[in-house]
């Protein structure tokens, strides 16, 4: 595999290539990451099975998307491509561990990001990946079917198929439905908005593991809260631009479906947190 990828870097940078320094990089990711490197190049390459070529194809279109339509910094995609048994994809590898992390800028440049967009339906162009769980984005008109159906209620059928039912499918998606926004204008989101995916590079923001589309912009928020409020600073950023209002019961529809994800791909106890959150919402109508 790493002849393919130092052919395929040395092609794409227009100047040989030579892998003198590899590691590992432990991460929390679903793909192995390793830090590659000669004299005058140091490269980020993820690296999964052949058969997931798909998912790195998704991101350089998330990473395309993101770079193109908002302020943040985004690693350049060099190349991606397939040996005989492995997929990969090579990124910059942006790294400033002297960065100060500007969270006021944070919140701004995502709350500007989500103002921007000019797009009148919700979904994508192309379904990705969260976390190596198939993320569907058929086009949508209205967003809490979309929602409902393509987030929520798809990850309990993934459930299902395992034999963990968690809720009736059908009587949750058609009771959530009403409390879903339904006349809002769609939004470019991360798709995967969380600390973890945010680092800071020269002093500004920079985001990992896109799995963008459009939708309600209150959904990036409420999943970069599910296991800890960002800081105070992000929020005064954002709401410099955008104000943000969000009803406790729609903070944990959104919020299940990170945890739906999370079940499906660890299971544990993402199970019963799952679970946990169909029952508060419930408890809410």
């Amino acid at each position: 595999m790493w002849q393919c990828v130092k052919q395929q870097v040395s092609t794409a940078i227009h100047t040989p290539f030579e892998i003198t320094q590899k590691r590992v990089i432990n991460t929390h990711s679903a793909f192995k990451h390793f830090k590659i490197s000669d004299e005058n190049h140091t490269f980020l390459v993820k690296v999964a099975p052949v058969d997931q070529i798909e998912l790195f194809e998704a991101e350089k279109h998330a990473r395309d998307t993101l770079t193109r339509d908002s302020d943040f910094i985004i690693a350049d995609t060099i190349t991606l491509g397939t040996s005989k048994e492995f997929a990969f994809i090579v990124l910059e590898f942006l790294e400033d561990l002297t960065s100060q992390d500007n969270w006021y800028l944070c919140g701004k440049t995502l709350a500007k990001m989500h103002v921007k967009c000019e797009q009148e339906m919700f979904g994508s162009d192309e379904d990705n990946y969260v976390i190596g769980q198939p993320q569907p984005n058929q086009w949508h008109k209205k967003w809490h079917i979309f929602f409902a159906e393509e987030r929520l209620g798809w990850q309990l059928q993934l459930l299902s198929e395992q034999a963990i039912n968690l809720v009736d499918i059908d009587e949750f998606v058609n009771i959530i439905k009403p409390h879903i926004p339904h006349n809002i204008a769609p939004s470019l989101l991360h798709g995967h908005f969380w600390k973890g995916n945010i680092r800071f590079y020269h002093d500004k923001p920079m985001l990992l593991d896109p799995a963008c589309y459009y939708g309600d912009k209150l959904v990036d928020i409420a999943t970069a809260e599910l296991f800890a409020t960002l800081p105070d600073n992000f929020y005064a950023g954002y709401q410099s631009i955008c104000p943000i209002s969000l009803p406790p019961i729609l903070k944990d529809i959104y919020q299940l479906y990170p945890l739906l994800i999370l079940a499906n791909r660890f299971s544990g106890d993402y199970i019963n947190q799952s679970k946990d959150k169909i029952k508060h919402i419930l408890e809410q109508l």
